[in-house]
């Protein structure tokens, strides 16, 4: 499945990469969050094996996440959620699979994700803690090398592993998720609206006993989302109201409550510097 809003062109692209990756006979449900851009509705008039799927309005990614993974059919025991700027290869889900089905506890499996220059993002991530968290929010932009983004990013996993191997958390932005085992820790956190929803879903997976399980023989591009890049400052808002969500669910009770009350203003001071810096830039 894909979580769609004003896709544009990208959504076409990412349907036809998975055609020779097994879509069709494979079944591809397209949840969109309120389009106006008209793409979802061309690319399931074009493809008789797309499903388009309305959610009630803008949910969020994992809410819409979770409206496609109720969809599916009894007998379906993977679950890929991707994002529509995202290209596969023909061999990436191929490889994802056969990955899967060496390592039955792996719950959630995740490919090499390449931008478009080549370069590998860091997609396979260990868990932040609060002082990895605040390191790396304090000091990336300024010091991209410095200890805590090394210890958080994990960037030697992503661009130098070799074979499969276990991981924090996995990018949301191309998934292939064991049904039982998504089921099993109740799927997405609707309370996140989007960023952190991946993050949050590999902590649980793991606490169940399940493995987050970077795929490196898999590849793909993420050639980056057209509704992103008009709403930018939408975009930083969510990801630092989707941290403070995610310090204050990971550190519940009255000891925390003040270190989580004193981050959360951190964040939002600098959701605003960064709104504020994308402007003169602009």
């Amino acid at each position: 499945m894909t979580v769609t809003y004003n896709p544009g062109g990208t959504l076409a692209e990412f349907v036809d990469s998975l055609v020779p990756a097994g879509f069709p006979p494979g079944r591809l449900l397209v949840v969109d969050n309120g389009s106006t851009d008209g793409a979802p509705e061309a690319v399931a008039e074009a493809h008789e094996h797309v499903t388009l799927v309305r959610s009630p309005g803008n949910v969020g990614y994992g809410s819409a996440a979770n409206i496609g993974a109720r969809l599916a059919a009894p007998d379906e025991e993977w679950l890929m959620v991707c994002n529509p700027d995202t290209i596969a290869t023909p061999e990436t889900v191929t490889r994802l699979l056969e990955a899967a089905r060496d390592e039955p506890r792996a719950g959630v499996l995740g490919p090499r994700i390449l931008d478009p220059d080549g370069t590998v993002y860091p997609s396979a991530r260990a868990l932040p803690s609060i002082r990895t968290g605040i390191g790396h929010a304090l000091l990336s932009g300024v010091w991209p090398s410095n200890p805590w983004t090394r210890r958080y990013q994990q960037r030697d996993v992503s661009s130098s592993a070799e074979t499969a191997t276990a991981v924090g958390w996995l990018s949301g932005a191309f998934l292939l998720v064991r049904r039982e085992a998504f089921e099993q820790v109740g799927g997405f956190d609707d309370d996140f609206f989007m960023y952190f929803e991946d993050v949050d879903l590999g902590r649980r997976i793991a606490s169940a006993g399940w493995s987050n399980l970077y795929v490196p023989t898999a590849e793909v591009m993420h050639i980056g989302g057209e509704s992103t890049a008009r709403a930018a400052d939408v975009m930083i808002e969510a990801h630092h109201a989707s941290a403070r969500r995610y310090i204050a669910k990971t550190h519940p009770g009255l000891l925390w409550r003040p270190v989580v009350a004193a981050l959360g203003l951190g964040l939002s001071a600098r959701a605003r510097l960064s709104i504020a810096a994308g402007h003169r830039r602009g």
